[in-house]
Parts: structure tokens; sequence; C-alpha cells
């Protein structure tokens, strides 16, 4: 009798259904994932929508640190020896996640290369995307940054296809993100929208000519 051939490892076909220590999880608008300071006990995969990262200072501040899309991870802290939160995460629209408990997380990196490569691929992306940021902040005007921003969300310079419809975001989130104020936001979106960079129908409709304002002296 000839053995049966083993069945190939498929890290995305693992990420989209529940099973041993994860939970799919389907979210609305504005739904906590967690909450800054709580218990950091597993991580977290986006099977489709967005979700929006945030810290608080102690003085109350709030900031938008990260606004991620499908096929990214977070919450990884909790595999590094984070105990607790160091930000808050919220759904952004309709979203649905996978919940890897921690020790279900750390088991399938050890055991599945398929799985492990995905997500080095995400967590060296991810630094790559910090390094640009810091370097945005420090170099480019508000209007630049709003304009990478918005791009950015609109899946403009990535892999696949662009999704230039924005799902509802306020101008104040976008403020946050690039840290300016909401007039100086509302100001350079009316110029982009004057300029046929951008145009309001069922949402947030954004153009591939908006990368001339990254390009512009």
């Amino acid at each position: 009798m000839k053995p049966r051939n083993k069945v190939q490892f498929n890290a995305k076909s693992f990420l989209a259904r529940a099973g041993a220590g994860r939970v799919v999880k389907r979210l609305v608008d504005n739904d906590i994932i967690f909450s800054q300071a709580d218990r950091a006990d597993a991580l977290f995969y986006i099977q489709k929508g967005k979700v929006r990262i945030t810290v608080v200072s102690n003085r109350g501040k709030q900031a938008v640190i990260a606004i991620l899309g499908t096929g990214n991870f977070f919450g990884e802290g909790c595999l590094a020896g984070q105990l607790v939160r160091m930000s808050s995460a919220a759904a952004m629209g309709p979203c649905s996640l996978v919940r890897l408990e921690k020790a279900a997380a750390m088991a399938v990196i050890r055991s599945q290369p398929a799985f492990s490569e995905l997500f080095l691929q995400y967590v060296l992306s991810r630094n790559i995307r910090i390094e640009e940021d810091l370097v945005d902040q420090l170099f480019n005007s508000s209007e630049k940054r709003l304009a990478r921003v918005l791009l950015l969300l609109a899946n403009f310079g990535k892999e696949g296809k662009p999704e230039p419809l924005i799902p509802k975001m306020s101008q104040e989130t976008l403020a946050e993100i690039i840290g300016t104020t909401r007039s100086r936001v509302s100001f350079f979106m009316n110029r982009f929208r004057k300029m046929g960079f951008i145009e309001y129908k069922h949402g947030l409709e954004v153009h591939s000519s908006l990368l001339n304002v990254l390009l512009r002296d």
C-alpha cells in the first residue's frame, strides 16, 4: 500500500477559518478589538476590512499610529513578551479578523515554515513602513503627508489592484494620522478636490493624479 501524501500546509487557508486556538470575529464600525493596557494575549489577522490603531498619552491626547488593512497582522507584541497592550485597536467599517491565542500563534510559527514566512514578510514590511512614516514626519510638509496617507489608504503603490474608494474617515482622524490640525486637513482636502485629485461620490475617491503632490519639489 502506498503511503498517503501529506497534506501541504496553506497559511492563507489556515487563517481563513476557526480552529484550535483561533476564532473568527466579524465586527462593525468602531467595534473595539482591544484597548490600551489590556492584557496582551493574542495575535490578530485581518481577513477583510480595516483596523485603526491608536494610542492615548497620560494627558489624554490621542494619536492614530496606523491604519491596517486586509492581510495585515497586529497585536504581535504579545509574542515578544509584551504583557499589556501599548495601543488600542478598533474596526473601521465592516471587518472580519482571526484571533489567535498566543500559545496557538507560537505553535504554528514554530511548526509551519509557510506561516513563519508569511508572518516574517509582514514584520519586515511593517518595519519598512515605520521607517518611511518617520522620514515622512521629519522631512515632508503636512500637505505631502496627507497626500501620502490618502494614497496608502487607497492601496496605491501596494501589491494588488488599487481601491480608490476609501471607507468613511473623519478629518479629525486624518489630522491625528499626519500630526496636524483638522483645519489644515480641511484646507488641503478642498485644494485636492478643486485640482481633481480627489472627489466625493459614494465616499472619498482618490485618483492616481494625487501622486503629483508627492513629486512636487
